[in-house]
């Protein structure tokens, strides 16, 4: 055996590297292990002169190998039985290269780029393979169509296909597998209704179909499967009320079960005894309250237990945390779960994620060390209270602390050097005060910061600074003072709130190289001096769009220990309205300098970020005209430049600002004619008033020059024109009609130009016609006045 896993080999191996000293050990070699080396494809032409017979075992997981792989490197390998090409970057026809793999039983090509139908990937394998094929994982691709391709794989007892594109019905792929114990169909594309669990082989021990689109009801035909012990059946869309009674849960061998995230409803009767001892259940977001569930006083074998948002309204029962020793995840968040909590320490000391937020859990904090084990705690949107001094004897390794929206006091403790693991840190919404201790530069995993409403004074300590991986600061609605410092514009920020402090100054030029920054909020500050017109150097705000929805940070999960996504949040004034923004949050981009001292022109190299969202200078001392450059800010929604002191006109660009459903710009001195769009005149006159040299509409106000005369009106001749009104007229109106209209729209349908000429001309018409109405509404309204 060679096993070279993680030993930093080139990436570049050319086909002479001596990797075996001596052809003899290359005739005996039976294991090569390659993985974790970051190969590139160079190892093919390696592999190919390679020329070992006797290998049965490859595994070249985590590499860089990329595209197809040439049809030859594994046709002299004739023994191999275990192949191993997981988290490459593989694509195309892959399994070409097993053509003459006669003994092939295990064959591991997850999470790569390979795209195509099932069936013709298949198609390559050899007929032996197919009598000795038994484990074959693709999970991780983009393969799509239906089942249909596994069906001559008889010999396979494990199947892993999650993470792809299938779609249709499984009812009508599913065959006999008679030796198949695992199956893997999670996030797919799957839809219709359960299948029928009959066709599926007795001998399935594990089924995972969660993550699909299956409709209806819990198939009662799942109890044909008296060996499954795993069942996970979580974010579809099934529906309705499930008793004991159901097969399902007769399934005397079931030990990890998961129905989260469907529309279920579990109506359990109080003396029921479950015939299984689960050792993992997912009921989140199924109904089973209004009370603490019962029965769950018989599983004593728990270790990780959801049952968020499952409409429980009931103190935890003593017996529950009397038998929750073994408890390693327990997430009960979004319930209306009250009463006080007891030792944790003593109850579940070895728990790593415990989530408890969103209930009425009321009275004292628990003592902080109580969590031994914990690298995630959330207590968040409870009713605790009292400080977080004990945190400094924790000796938890946590990553992931949040303690936000409660009622908790005091000034945080000076000891954050003992807490250097945490990446994810939310203490808003709460009632602490006095400085930032300077300790809390020692956290070097901090990846977001979230201090918003509370009372915190003093300046910001310039040992952040050393937190590197900053990627969120939200600081606002404290009472910071100071300057906004400079060293700011040296983190990677994706997101910076000071607002509603207390900070004064100028803004630092330094804020310019913040070239990550998404969401920079500044109001409700005494900021002065003049926009910086270095903010042309935003350059995430200068993109267009964005090419993730969440702004996502890459956690190092201390217990595990890897690396796991983590989707963060952040409290948004859109619009008036105080939001918290976290599935959208990566598309948000937006600059809110309002209600400070800012003074001079808006500086014209803010127009250059075109993919702002939101732009709100309002309530400073601004002057000087509206660069007409505005109209490239075209995927602005909200714009308010309100009680500044701009002058000049309104620039016709404006109407370039087609997704604009916000604009204020009153309370200026801006003049003449408001330009005509289909766009500005849809706003309400408050949007222009205080500016005394505004004319036109919206505003009651006409412009110099308009002209008032009306058309004076038509009489027409009932009597006369009643003559041509005839049954004959009638006739003749309805042939017209029909052959006219198919006259145009029969050629619109089959030639696409004209249709789009056609529906082109119509929109310039519709827009004219509104323009022209909304004119001589005004004049219509002025006469009347006058």
């Amino acid at each position: 055996e060679l096993r070279l896993s993680s030993c930093e080999l080139p990436r570049i191996i050319p086909s002479s590297f001596p990797l075996i000293n001596s052809s003899s050990s290359a005739k005996s070699l039976s294991v090569l292990d390659l993985s974790f080396n970051y190969l590139t494809p160079s190892i093919y032409n390696w592999l190919f002169h390679f020329n070992c017979s006797s290998l049965v075992q490859i595994d070249l997981k985590w590499n860089e190998l990329r595209g197809p792989i040439p049809d030859d490197v594994f046709g002299n390998m004739v023994s191999l039985a275990h192949v191993d090409l997981s988290d490459n970057q593989l694509e195309g026809g892959v399994l070409k290269s097993f053509g003459n793999l006669t003994s092939l039983e295990i064959l591991r090509l997850t999470y790569n780029n390979i795209t195509g139908q099932l069936p013709q990937l298949l198609q390559p394998l050899s007929g032996r393979a197919e009598k000795s094929l038994e484990i074959l994982s693709f999970g991780g691709n983009q393969l799509s169509g239906s089942l249909a391709g596994i069906k001559r794989f008889s010999s396979l007892r494990e199947l892993y296909l999650y993470g792809n594109q299938l779609n249709g019905s499984l009812l009508e792929d599913y065959v006999e597998f008679p030796s198949l114990e695992v199956l893997d169909l999670s996030s797919n594309q799957i839809e219709g209704s359960l299948p029928d669990f009959t066709l599926l082989p007795s001998s399935l021990t594990e089924l995972y179909l969660d993550y699909n689109r299956f409709n209806g009801s819990l198939t009662t035909s799942i109890g044909c499967l008296s060996k499954l012990n795993t069942f996970f059946v979580s974010s579809n869309d099934l529906e309705g009320v499930v008793s004991e009674a159901h097969p399902l849960f007769n399934l005397s061998r079931l030990r990890v079960l998961g129905l989260s995230f469907n529309s279920l409803a579990l109506n359990f009767s109080s003396d029921w005894i479950p015939p299984f001892q689960l050792q993992s259940l997912q009921l989140a977001y199924c109904k089973l309250g209004p009370q603490f569930p019962k029965w769950l006083q018989t599983q004593k074998q728990l270790f990780s237990l959801d049952m968020s948002g499952a409409r429980i309204s009931d103190a935890i029962p003593q017996w529950f945390w009397d038998q929750s020793h073994g408890l390693y995840y327990l997430s009960l968040y979004h319930n209306q779960i009250y009463g006080m909590l007891p030792d944790l320490s003593l109850k579940i000391p070895n728990c790593i994620s415990l989530d408890l937020s969103s209930n009425h859990f009321s009275l004292k904090i628990p003592d902080l060390t109580f969590f031994p084990s914990a690298a995630v705690l959330d207590l968040s949107k409870n009713m605790f209270s009292g400080s977080i001094s004990s945190l400094c004897d924790s000796t938890a390794l946590l990553y992931y602390l949040d303690l936000s929206d409660n009622l908790l006091s005091g000034e945080l403790p000076d000891c954050w050097e003992n807490l250097e693991s945490i990446a994810i840190l939310n203490l808003a919404n709460n009632n602490f005060s006095g400085k930032i201790p300077t300790s809390i530069g020692s956290v070097s995993s901090l990846q977001s910061l979230h201090l918003r409403n509370n009372s915190f004074t003093g300046e910001l300590p310039a040992s952040l600074k050393n937190c590197t991986r900053l990627s969120i600061v939200d600081v606002g609605e404290n009472r910071f003072s100071g300057a906004i410092p400079g060293w700011i514009g040296d983190m990677n920020l994706t997101v910076l709130s000071l607002r509603s402090n207390e900070f004064q100054g100028s803004i630092p030029l330094q804020i310019c190289h913040l070239s990550w920054i998404q969401i920079l909020d500044l109001s409700l500050n005494h900021i002065s001096g003049t926009i910086p017109k270095c903010l042309n150097n935003l350059t995430a705000m200068a993109q267009k769009g964005s090419s993730t929805k969440t702004i996502t940070h890459l956690v190092f999960d201390t217990v595990s220990p890897t690396t796991i996504p983590y989707d963060d949040k952040a409290f948004l004034v859109w619009k008036g309205i105080n939001s918290e923004y976290k599935n959208i949050l990566g598309l948000v981009k937006i600059i809110l300098l309002s209600c400070n001292k800012l003074s001079g022109e808006i500086p014209p190299e803010i127009t250059s970020l075109v993919g702002l969202v939101a732009l709100n200078l309002s309530r400073n001392n601004l002057t000087g005209d509206i660069d007409p450059k505005i109209g490239q800010l075209r995927l602005l929604n909200f714009l308010d430049l309100s009680t500044n002191q701009l002058s000049g006109r309104i620039p016709t660009t404006f109407s370039q600002l087609s997704y604009l459903g916000v604009l204020d710009l009153s309370n200026n001195k801006l003049s003449g004619r408001i330009p005509m769009s289909t766009q500005l005149q849809t706003f309400n006159a408050t949007a222009y008033m205080g500016n005394p040299g505004l004319c036109g509409p919206p505003l009651t106000k006409g412009c110099p020059g308009d002209d008032t005369a009306q058309d004076p009106p038509i009489i027409r001749d009932n009597e006369v024109e009643d003559r041509f009104i005839t049954p004959g007229f009638y006739i003749s109106m309805g042939l017209g009609f029909t052959l006219g209209l198919w006259g145009v729209f029969g050629t619109l349908l089959i030639k696409d130009s004209w249709r789009y000429a056609y529906f082109k001309l119509l929109k310039n018409m519709e827009d004219w016609l509104y323009l022209t109405a909304a004119v001589n509404m005004a004049r219509l309204k002025r006469w009347l006045q006058s």
